[in-house]
């Protein structure tokens, strides 16, 4: 049976074989301080309205389910990491990996 990989899974293959992943020091650390950052970004205690284009909606239902996750989930999280300056730009990573 031959095993059909995408192409994100190949990418993590190459990446990986070319040693480019190191190990974490103090997992259980790094673990916690995640856990944290899951439970304060599902912690919902305030509701918001707004419009968005159909378009968008859509885009964003798409990849939610892709990730297993409601919606609502995505955008919240995706909010959460932009105003903690966590949010990345692909398409700038990608320009600067070509500079190098």
């Amino acid at each position: 049976m031959k095993i059909e990989y995408t192409r994100e899974e190949l990418e993590l293959l190459e990446s990986i074989e070319k040693g480019e992943w190191k190990s974490i020091k103090n997992l259980e650390e790094e673990k916690e301080r995640y856990k944290k950052y899951g439970s304060n970004t599902l912690k919902k205690n305030k509701r918001v309205n707004i419009r968005i284009s159909e378009r968008d909606l859509r885009e964003l239902q798409k990849k939610a389910f892709e990730e297993g996750i409601p919606y609502q989930t995505l955008i919240s999280s995706l909010l959460h990491k932009y105003v903690n300056g966590r949010l990345i730009d692909i398409s700038l990573l990608e320009q600067l990996k070509k500079r190098t």
